[in-house]
């Protein structure tokens, strides 16, 4: 399963890139807001800064609802860097603009993902990446995972290429579970990807192993 971080801090990305486990980035006007990253002109050069900085995909979102809108943007985000993925969400003009994007040679990422319908729909307009925001989906007391194993499922008998991206993670456990149910990524905060390091076997282990070398070796 590729790892992404989704976020629109430069110092996050590069701590995950250094742990060298990092695959791609995803981020939204709202992580951009969140950095205080704000003017088109500096959310366009963000957007490069981060592409610097990862040899993978960056998902780089639209805020237009209408389709000629879409499109506008779209171009205009894929030509900043050939790492860029169009986000776009799970809307009528959103899957008209997923298939003109994929029939013009754009990779695009659908979004706001809610159900194992919508992503059949996203995969038949040609989405390269499809994001089932799975912490949304648990809040509505539904099992988002569920829906990730739904779609996978999907995809497997017909022979989508679409990946499934995990999205919307809430924690740890949350990136097994989505891999147990065969996501292709799951993309999720820093500390999410920081908690997989953490068992207290682990600690136990190596203080052992610390205390033991000491008596050894004074």
């Amino acid at each position: 399963m590729k790892f992404f971080i989704d976020t629109a801090s430069l110092k996050e990305i590069k701590e995950a890139e250094a742990l060298g486990i990092l695959d791609g980035v995803t981020t939204n006007p709202s992580l951009m807001a969140k950095e205080g990253i704000k003017g088109q002109n500096n959310i366009l050069k963000h957007y490069v800064d981060i592409c610097n900085i990862v040899n993978g995909p960056v998902s780089a979102e639209v805020i237009s609802t209408d389709f000629d809108g879409i499109i506008k943007e779209g171009e205009i985000l894929a030509a900043l860097h050939p790492n860029i993925v169009v986000k776009v969400p799970m809307i009528k003009e959103g899957v008209k603009a997923i298939k003109w994007f994929t029939d013009n040679g754009i990779k695009t990422n659908c979004t706001l993902v809610f159900s194992a319908a919508q992503a059949l729909l996203a995969a038949k307009a040609g989405a390269a990446m499809v994001s089932p925001f799975i912490g949304r989906i648990d809040d509505s007391n539904w099992d988002g995972v569920q829906v990730i194993e739904q779609i996978v499922h999907i995809y497997g008998i017909y022979g989508y290429k679409t990946e499934v991206l995990a999205a919307s993670i809430r924690s740890s456990l949350h990136i097994v579970k989505c891999a147990e149910a065969g996501a292709d990524i799951a993309t999720c905060p820093l500390s999410s990807i920081n908690g997989l390091f953490n068992h207290p076997l682990t600690d136990i282990g190596l203080e052992k192993f610390l205390a033991d070398y000491k008596k050894l070796n004074g």
